[in-house]
């Protein structure tokens, strides 16, 4: 097994910087997400580290060896893409094997390696089928196999689950959660789903425009964003953002977003003192916004004012969606809520969890 180092990794294609300066170390037996919206530079960082794209600057080691030039074929990884990849001529016993055949591996160790991982995959009865036999999720499972049969120290997967359908995707990503598990092999995950990043990961690496933003574990990521752009890319749906100004009022700190005011907690307000009268951006989670007729425990209360704009009955919840003045936000509420388009309603915010962001850099402040 190996860790896995990025050291000041830079990546150009012509003028277009993809990867900057990225810095990560993977620890050995981790399972790490790159996570962000398209062209963030996810993929192509995980295509440095299989030797598909060639190091513009910086960086990368596998275990202690530096592998900028050593061969893809030569680095002890394996790679699952987006696309299954499989031939379509062949078996899912020879499509799993043709790797190992290619390396004149003895037919008895083939052999037991490709039984193995069809056993861990459950696939051993597709053995004998052709791709075109198999569902999308069973050929994504193939894919995989294919990978496992290597027994490489590193195993990374591009976006395995954006072919499937979404009650496919949850069971395949929980599978592929248990295959970590079970291989105790490090794990590098690329995908745009936070979802599958904030149920998958470790770790969770966020990056933009070539950028790492914030590399924590799932939980820090969701309480603690280090600026505006994590808060809302991690989280479903979105955080709310408002812009807003923060003013003295008596002993009091206020969120003044002009169509509404709400108080900032006495145990919180030291942290603000010198950010006042300065621009802001005020951030709540919908989880936090609540119908005023179900309220949840231990909320410390703030209402605002909003006018129902629609609703999604969720089953076990309902999200709506509201303006209030210049502002479009979205609250998850009870299920037993009965509230309607087009009413204007008091939405109940939990003021014990809420982010400020500096408007200019947007980064949290804390």
């Amino acid at each position: 097994m190996a860790s896995v180092t990025y050291t000041n990794v830079t990546k150009k294609f012509g003028d277009v910087v993809a990867v900057n300066d990225l810095d990560i170390f993977i620890e050995d037996k981790e399972f790490l997400v790159l996570v962000g919206p398209s062209g963030c530079g996810k993929t192509t960082a995980l295509r440095l580290l299989a030797g598909l794209e060639d190091i513009t600057e910086g960086t990368i080691q596998i275990g202690d060896k530096v592998v900028n030039d050593i061969a893809p074929k030569d680095r002890d990884i394996a790679m699952v893409f987006q696309s299954y990849a499989l031939y379509p001529h062949m078996s899912v016993y020879d499509n799993m094997a043709f790797g190992l055949k290619l390396r004149k591996m003895p037919k008895e160790e083939i052999e037991r390696r490709v039984n193995d991982a069809a056993d861990i995959l459950g696939i051993r009865e597709l053995l004998k089928r052709k791709p075109r036999q198999l569902s999308g999720g069973q050929r994504q499972r193939v894919a995989v196999g294919r990978a496992i049969v290597r027994e490489p120290n590193v195993f990374l997967l591009d976006e395995p689950l954006s072919n499937l359908d979404a009650k496919l995707r949850v069971q395949t990503r929980s599978e592929i959660s248990k295959l970590h598990r079970q291989l105790e092999t490090t794990f590098i995950y690329v995908t745009h789903d936070q979802v599958e990043a904030m149920t998958m990961a470790t770790r969770i690496a966020v990056m933009k425009d070539g950028l790492l933003h914030q590399l924590d574990t799932p939980q820090m990521l969701y309480d603690c964003p280090v600026n505006k752009f994590v808060a809302g890319f991690i989280g479903s749906p979105s955080m709310n953002f408002f812009e807003a100004t923060l003013k003295k009022s008596g002993s009091k700190i206020i969120v003044d977003a002009d169509s509404f005011l709400v108080e900032i907690p006495d145990d919180k307000k030291d942290l603000y003192k010198e950010h006042l009268d300065k621009p802001v951006f005020f951030g709540i989670r919908p989880e936090d916004c609540h119908d005023p007729f179900f309220i949840p425990k231990d909320v410390i209360p703030a209402k605002i004012p909003g006018t129902i704009v629609d609703t999604e009955l969720m089953g076990n919840e309902i999200h709506i969606f509201l303006e209030n003045g210049d502002h479009s936000f979205i609250a998850r509420v009870d299920p037993r809520s009965t509230v309607k388009p087009e009413e204007t309603v008091d939405i109940v915010l939990n003021m014990g969890n809420f982010h400020i962001f500096d408007k200019e850099t947007e980064a949290a402040i804390r």
